[in-house]
């Protein structure tokens, strides 16, 4: 019995080495293309590509940390490093939620706040509150407190992922002044920053929170993978804040369900025949 569970640990300790040497190996290049081309889609007065910027220049600073530990670097500054990072990506996903909402939601106002100066401001604080939220760290309080802490810093974003989904959903019919593209593009922005916090964030939150499950080796290894993972995952805003990508797909999206509506019509017609 204990060989076959050491055999066990060890399989899941191997696959746990294989996925973050995949994630470091394609997140870094992949993660700096994402940066270059972001940033040759700001324009004046556009502030959105200024937080997935930011966002992915976290991902960035995650991705070097794991690189670190994987050479075997096993310093408190590269821990207090990530921890830094991982807790500025949350806020920039919540800056990117807000900013959409606030496209359909608020269009006037938006219109006239909206400017790079204050993405940046907005950005330098969402830094300096990442920055403060590992201090407990620093002052020695006890492990289990603090992981209680981080857990209900990743868990206060959640119900407020979900009211600018749903706000921004109920805003759509009042929103004339967004053309319909623009609106599908935000609305799968949304859906993806709240697929990406629900899937990757939630199971180290659990984790932290439930004591029973952190004896669970197999849960235990998929909270440490779901983290790993979101560089990779954000590597998806891109894709929601770029036009021609987003236009082509959601083009797709819309001609398979024309014509899946037109071969159900067609069909119910020859059986009424």
């Amino acid at each position: 019995t204990n060989s076959s569970s050491s055999q066990s640990d060890f399989s899941i300790e191997s696959k746990m080495h294989l996925m973050v040497l995949i994630v470091i190996c394609t997140g870094l290049p992949l993660t700096l293309v994402a940066i270059c081309a972001v940033y040759c889609l700001i324009q004046k007065g556009h502030s959105a590509p200024v937080y997935v910027i930011n966002l992915l220049i976290s991902d960035l600073i995650q991705l070097c940390c794991l690189a670190a530990w994987k050479a075997g670097e096993m310093h408190d500054i590269i821990d207090y490093i990530y921890l830094f990072a991982l807790t500025g990506s949350i806020g920039f996903m919540v800056c990117i939620s807000l900013e959409r909402y606030l496209v359909i939601a608020k269009p006037l106002w938006y219109r006239f706040r909206r400017n790079i100066k204050t993405s940046l401001m907005v950005c330098g604080l969402v830094w300096t509150l990442a920055f403060a939220s590992f201090l407990p760290y620093c002052l020695d309080v006890n492990h289990q407190v603090v992981e209680i802490i981080f857990a209900v810093i990743f868990l206060l974003p959640f119900p407020f992922l979900i009211f600018c989904l749903v706000g921004t959903i109920r805003a759509l019919s009042a929103a004339r002044s967004v053309p319909a593209e623009e609106k599908r593009r935000i609305v799968t922005l949304l859906v993806v920053v709240l697929l990406i916090y629900t899937l990757l964030f939630l199971p180290n939150v659990i984790w932290s929170l439930v004591e029973e499950v952190r004896y669970n080796q197999i849960f235990d290894s998929l909270a440490c993978i779901c983290l790993h993972l979101s560089p990779l995952a954000d590597l998806t805003m891109y894709f929601c804040i770029r036009k021609s990508a987003m236009d082509k797909l959601l083009k797709s999206c819309c001609h398979c369900e024309m014509l899946g509506n037109q071969e159900s019509s067609s069909t119910a017609i020859e059986n009424m025949s």
